[in-house]
């Protein structure tokens, strides 16, 4: 049997930062008033020669760093984002070759905040099922460039960023899994980027409803088929959307406020690289232990929702050897 687990983990956060003293005055609201209805202080925004490729490059060679890997040994790229430097090509390829992983397959995903999950789910099973060795997971958006500095309900929220995780082989069962995944397409209207604008709109309050509705339900479901329970969860990453859904749906799953990472008060909301930036982040400061079950949800436009276990370091049996990096069968 061939499993999957994490051996890396990166990120990339732009030097600039937007904080809220200086987004107050710009939209005509208080600091305060930001804080009190996101628990945002302040988001990293890029400059004008960063972009989501070169942001996920730095963040997938920090996780081969810190996985022992170089570049050559990546067989699979994927970068999941809605905001790709072109239309085509995708941003994957760009980032395979800024990192050296030449003739690797790549491609992007979009699946809005909630890609990078989805992106894991898909790198899991290539794994699994014999198709790649090594897969490289990265979210990247710069949010900032789709921003509406005119709209202070929407524009208070957004973050730039990039996170990776290294997937690798292993022998016995996967130590990620189970996923489950879902979509809602009738009200895109209801998160979107919009077409003759090209800038973000919301309806805040629905998609706050929908988001604790959708990622509660899909935590359930993944704990009633992993045949877990809210006691196993030894860590709760969920998408960083708002500081408000991230403590409903804590409070919900009747999960303690220590077990809920929360980065956001540091940059914001960063799409589709919020949940592998706060899981480098968590591992950083010690909160993750060899063995701890990481419990992962996400909620993003479309709608897209998902949640999804991850069993944290290797499994007993040795890793695979790391003897070349193996075909990608197509």
């Amino acid at each position: 049997m061939m499993g999957s687990h994490v051996t890396g983990w990166g990120t990339c956060l732009p030097e600039g930062v937007l904080d809220n003293e200086t987004l107050a005055v710009k939209v005509g609201v208080t600091p305060e008033w930001i804080v009190e209805r996101t628990g945002i202080s302040e988001r990293r925004i890029v400059s004008d020669k960063e972009t989501v490729s070169s942001l996920a490059a730095k963040a997938s060679l920090d996780a081969l760093s810190v996985a022992g890997l170089e570049p050559a040994d990546i067989d699979t790229v994927i970068v999941a984002t809605f905001t790709a430097d072109y239309a085509i090509p995708a941003a994957a390829p760009l980032v395979a070759s800024a990192i050296g992983a030449t003739g690797a397959a790549a491609y992007d995903l979009n699946a809005g905040c909630a890609g990078f999950l989805y992106a894991l789910t898909q790198a899991d099973a290539l794994v699994t099922s014999g198709s790649a060795r090594r897969v490289l997971v990265v979210g990247s958006d710069v949010v900032s460039r789709y921003v509406d500095y005119t709209d202070a309900r929407s524009c208070i929220l957004f973050g730039d960023g990039a996170g990776a995780v290294v997937l690798e082989a292993c022998e016995g069962p996967s130590r990620l899994g189970p996923f489950r995944l879902g979509s809602d397409g009738r009200d895109p209207e209801l998160l979107w980027v919009r077409p003759e604008t090209d800038l973000i709109e919301m309806q805040g309050r629905e998609v706050y409803r929908r988001a604790v509705d959708a990622m509660t339900k899909s935590v359930r479901e993944v704990l009633a088929s992993s045949g877990l329970t809210v006691d196993d969860i030894d860590l709760l990453v969920a998408h960083q959307a708002n500081a408000r859904i991230l403590a409903a749906v804590g409070a919900r799953l009747g999960i303690d406020d220590a077990k809920v990472v929360t980065n956001i008060a540091r940059v914001g909301n960063t799409s589709a690289a919020s949940i592998p930036l706060a899981l480098a982040e968590a591992e950083r400061d010690g909160r993750i232990a060899q063995g701890d079950v990481v419990m992962l949800a996400a909620f993003g436009a479309g709608f897209a929702w998902g949640a999804g276990v991850v069993r944290w370091g290797a499994p007993v049996t040795e890793s695979v050897a790391r003897s070349g990096a193996g075909e990608v069968h197509v």
